[in-house]
């Protein structure tokens, strides 16, 4: 038998690991269906999915120098017919308008003065830190060995 790419078969699997199953698609011609050939949704158990001895229909997706064959079930299945997209309607509703000045008419506080107000709070803190760092340290440093 004459096994190409791109041919589907109606295979048995004689076998499950943890990285696939091999599926004997006739004439004692095995295949192995990794994994991730398995389903089109993420496969963490192969064996929620296929058994031995079940049937699968599988097409050949590649051959290797030494006749490995690789097989899949997922692109083996007839694919769903795609929709057609819709045109997408305009909004009827207009965005809100949004007032980027930096004072506000209702008594809030705009954001430029919080940020200021953070940066000057910011400074004090870190002139405390330094001072409090110094004073732990010595201020004055004396000459001379110990």
């Amino acid at each position: 038998m004459q096994v190409e790419v791109g041919m589907i078969f109606d295979g048995k699997v004689t076998g499950i690991t943890a990285f696939g199953a091999f599926v004997d698609i006739g004439n004692s011609v095995t295949g192995l269906v990794h994994i991730s050939e398995v389903a089109s949704e993420y496969v963490k158990d192969i064996n929620d999915h296929i058994s031995v001895n079940d049937k699968v229909k599988v097409k050949v997706v590649s051959i290797d120098e030494k006749g490995k064959i690789g097989l899949s079930i997922k692109k083996a299945m007839p694919s769903a017919p795609k929709k057609q997209e819709q045109p997408k309607k305009p909004a009827t509703t207009r965005p809100e308008v949004i007032d980027w000045s930096t004072k506000k008419n209702d008594g809030e506080v705009s954001f430029d003065d919080m940020l200021n107000k953070f940066k000057q709070a910011s400074e004090e803190k870190m002139h405390d830190l330094k001072k409090s760092m110094d004073s732990k340290r010595g201020s004055g440093r004396r000459g001379g060995s110990y």
